[in-house]
């Protein structure tokens, strides 16, 4: 559907069918090449003055404010200890193909940054994770062991966003774990146990938070009964992680199409404030990407750069 601004400057330039003709009468190799010559002939014309002016009114291209030493010290550390448990580092391109987020996650493409020759900046981790996860299960005999994945990725979106600590582009850690189903929820029991786990580690030895606690947030889809899948997920954490706090939130304030049967969340009590610092959840990716429904998929993701604000006083 065309918003009203488009429909405007179509009906300006006296091509009100512009829009229908690029998406539906040309191939994407076509309108691909179309594009390219477009933007060729409109970086022609720019000069150096210009280009300086475009750098300082784009909020997408400046540098993190961040300094990049202890960062990247923080970050070889945090993989370190998520390829100690299992979760084997992995560094993303800095694109994704075309669709990554708003195809299975059915995110609004106008959040997304999309570059020609079929890509988009990556705008989450887990979705990129989510198409290689699924081409190497294509690509293998063994179907139905697990695989997990970390990274710690710079992302890019582009709604605006005024809260302090937030920034066009920013670094996000993900854990991601993918299986099959292999019954009585035991995917399921084990995938949130064990990311459970490795953040909690990673909050109350690495980060020294006063307090690490989960919620489970009771979502639509995926499972016949949310509630049931919740009780028997915190079941099985408080049996294998007696001393970690999980609570089960049946009807959500928010609403969330994101997730599956559950959406968890991590809250960290860091200078007597308590932050929410990451969630995560089931999703039907891998189901979709590879038709099957059986496939099952976790993910994690919390804030990397946002955790260093909040250690430095910064927030």
């Amino acid at each position: 559907m065309t918003s009203t601004i488009v429909s405007k400057i179509l009906e300006r330039i006296g091509h009100p069918d512009l829009v229908h003709v690029l998406t539906e009468k040309l191939s994407g190799t076509e309108l691909n090449s179309l594009l390219l010559d477009v933007y060729r002939q409109s970086s022609s014309g720019i000069t150096a003055p210009q280009l300086l002016n475009h750098y300082q009114s784009n909020r997408f291209v400046k540098p993190a404010d961040l300094p990049v030493i202890e960062l990247r010290r923080m970050e070889t550390d945090l993989l370190e200890i998520f390829n100690a448990r299992g979760f084997e580092p992995i560094e993303l391109s800095p694109v994704s193909v075309f669709g990554s987020c708003s195809v299975v996650a059915k995110a609004d493409q106008k959040k997304i940054l999309t570059a020609l020759r079929g890509t988009e900046v990556l705008a989450d981790a887990t979705n990129a994770l989510a198409l290689h996860i699924s081409d190497r299960k294509q690509n293998e005999s063994s179907k139905e062991k697990k695989i997990r994945y970390s990274t710690i990725q710079r992302h890019l979106r582009t709604q605006g966003i005024s809260e302090k600590g937030f920034t066009p582009h920013f670094k996000i850690g993900c854990l991601v774990t993918a299986g099959y189903d292999t019954g009585s929820l035991n995917f399921e029991k084990e995938s949130l146990s064990e990311h459970i786990s490795v953040m909690k580690h990673l909050y109350s030895s690495y980060y020294r938070a006063e307090e690490v606690s989960f919620r489970l947030l009771c979502r639509p889809g995926g499972y016949a009964d949310a509630h049931d899948l919740a009780r028997q997920i915190r079941e099985h954490v408080i049996a294998q992680q007696p001393d970690v706090p999980v609570f089960v939130v049946d009807k959500p304030e928010k609403e969330n199409n994101y997730y599956k049967g559950i959406q968890y969340k991590i809250d960290i009590r860091v200078g007597g404030r308590v932050f929410e610092i990451g969630d995560g959840g089931f999703v039907d990716w891998t189901q979709q990407l590879l038709q099957n429904r059986k496939e099952r998929m976790f993910t994690t993701g919390f804030g990397f750069e946002f955790m260093y604000r909040i250690i430095k006083g910064m927030i």
